[in-house]
């Protein structure tokens, strides 16, 4: 099924390789099965669709998984930054909420 819905992606790929979106999708197809290759795709969309909001989020939670907690949080820092810029509040509350709880400043009142 992975690999259907990959083939397709890259089909459509073909026709339009400066769709963002298309770059995204096939980031997450990857994501469970090969991280490194998530990586490269969602490294690709932050250095050419820099305003694609959706990436930071989902790249900056890939390098928390991988360990590279400095990487995360330039990451999300600069999300928030994008996000706020392209007036996208919901995204950039995520980004906070997913910043905030990397470094330990998510706690809830008693």
């Amino acid at each position: 099924m992975l690999q259907n819905r990959l083939e397709q992606l890259f089909k459509f790929l073909e026709e339009d390789p400066n769709d963002p979106f298309l770059l995204y999708a096939i980031a997450t197809e990857y994501r469970n099965s090969d991280k490194e290759k998530a990586r490269e795709y969602y490294e690709k969309l932050l250095a050419e669709h820099v305003n694609y909001v959706g990436t930071y989020y989902h790249a900056a939670k890939l390098y928390e998984e991988l360990g590279e907690n400095n990487l995360a949080e330039s990451t999300y820092k600069k999300g928030m930054q994008i996000s706020r810029q392209e007036g996208n509040l919901h995204a950039f509350s995520e980004l906070q909420q997913a910043y905030n709880k990397m470094m330990g400043l998510d706690y809830e009142d008693d």
